[in-house]
């Protein structure tokens, strides 16, 4: 039987959280999962509090993962497999309806990537 909307949200929040600290969760629900840096930093010139990493959020019919890594180096897309590729929806959004062990690893590796790179550019 395939996973619920439900069961993907919970099995992703796991690997979100493994990044808690020193990223802290703004919002924590049943339905939706926020992830942010808490260090002051300076980005194009525009002072920032914090940086929004990555989410999740229960849709009606796909969890939501935002990836914000994105944003900050386009090049990182290179780090996404043909599968989770597929699910990316305009530039951050992945829409997830199912989910599998090369999946999850898949998401677990974009993490990774995206957290060295925040790590690197001091924003951690």
């Amino acid at each position: 039987m395939a996973p619920t909307l439900s069961e993907i949200f919970q099995t992703l929040k796991k690997e979100l959280k493994r990044y808690e600290p020193p990223l802290v969760a703004k919002v924590d629900s049943d339905s939706r999962y926020d992830l942010w840096t808490t260090k002051p930093v300076e980005i194009e010139g525009r002072k920032r509090k914090d940086v929004y990493f990555a989410g999740l959020i229960i849709q009606s019919s796909y969890v939501g993962f935002y990836f914000m890594p994105v944003y900050a180096d386009a090049d990182i897309k290179k780090v996404f497999q043909p599968e989770l590729l597929r699910l990316l929806k305009g530039k951050s959004c992945f829409h997830i309806k199912t989910l599998d062990p090369m999946l999850i690893g898949q998401v677990k590796a974009a993490l990774a990537v995206g957290f060295d790179m925040y790590k690197k550019r001091g924003w951690v």
